[in-house]
């Protein structure tokens, strides 16, 4: 009997726990006229925002795996805005799902973000395609570059602009944005060996067996064409006024390829005038028609 009436006594304390501790959950704190919040709710707050932490956590460690050092240390200070921005955002969405009136906050807030995206577009759109070159790897420092017609060598890779050497050693700025909105070329994606070629015509009824040898001799006695073996001449049309061929040939490194092709148009030249091979200009032939008349 009295092992009964304990049992009885603590499955009421029990009860008595439970029931303090769901009024205590219950118990509510207001702020201002409006919001009204209760312990279980700041709870489930924290329990969200510490998940949110574990994700975010999570998607920089998978986003990160394989970027460099630098790119990383880059990486982080954007995700960083995002991520108090994304907290923001889980904790209005938390506060308006336990109940707690946010419309107003909501649409303050959605008027502020309009206006600060709308006067930061610009800004935004390059602090994006920077983050997109950093995961995407399309772009590395020492990368030969070609984009809206302007051609350079990347020196440095930022949030918002791209640096680069023209082959004028000049610095070319370029804004981040302009990857989304043109098309880029990568001249050094698949290694720094390009092939590159010199033009020429020469008059009609020369050798062009002789063309072909001379200018396959300028190119490979360069110093700085590559893989001999590859070098190849093309007959590539007949002009108005010449028979036109091309020499393609490999450079080590496209960026100073003007240079070797220039010496290369010397040779050409020289090696043409030792052996007779004439380099026409345009003509025209004017025929004049003199027509008499007769007078009464």
């Amino acid at each position: 009997m009295n092992q009964r009436i304990k049992t009885i006594e603590e499955t009421i304390e029990k009860s008595s726990f439970w029931e303090n501790f769901k009024s205590f959950l219950n118990q509510h704190m207001d702020f201002g006229e409006s919001i009204s919040i209760s312990v279980k709710d700041i709870l489930i707050i924290i329990s969200v925002i510490f998940i949110t932490t574990i994700m975010l956590r999570l998607l920089l460690k998978l986003t990160t795996k394989r970027l460099p050092e630098d790119d990383k240390a880059k990486f982080n200070v954007v995700f960083g805005y995002f991520r108090w921005l994304i907290y923001v955002i889980i904790l209005l969405i938390t506060l308006d799902s336990v109940g707690v009136d946010v419309t107003t906050v909501f649409a303050a807030s959605a008027a502020l973000l309009i206006g600060i995206g709308l006067a930061l577009q610009t800004l935004f759109q390059d602090i994006i395609s920077g983050v997109f070159i950093l995961i995407d790897q399309s772009v590395h420092v020492g990368d030969i570059i070609e984009i809206d017609g302007k051609v350079g060598r990347v020196e440095e890779i930022k949030l918002r602009t791209t640096r680069a050497v023209t082959i004028g050693n000049k610095v070319l700025i370029i804004p981040n944005h302009l990857y989304l909105e043109n098309s880029l070329y990568n001249w050094t994606q698949n290694g720094f060996t390009t092939r590159e070629n010199v033009e020429v015509g020469v008059a009609y009824g020369s050798d062009v067996q002789l063309v072909k040898t001379l200018l396959i001799q300028a190119a490979n006695t360069h110093p700085d064409v590559l893989e001999k073996e590859a070098t190849i001449v093309q007959f590539t049309d007949f002009g108005d006024s010449s028979l036109n061929f091309k020499v393609i040939f490999t450079l080590g490194d496209s960026f100073s390829a003007n240079n070797p092709k220039s010496d290369i148009r010397f040779e050409i030249d020289r090696l043409f005038r030792e052996n007779n091979i004439t380099i026409p200009f345009p003509q025209r032939d004017v025929h004049i028609f003199n027509q008499s008349k007769t007078v009464d």
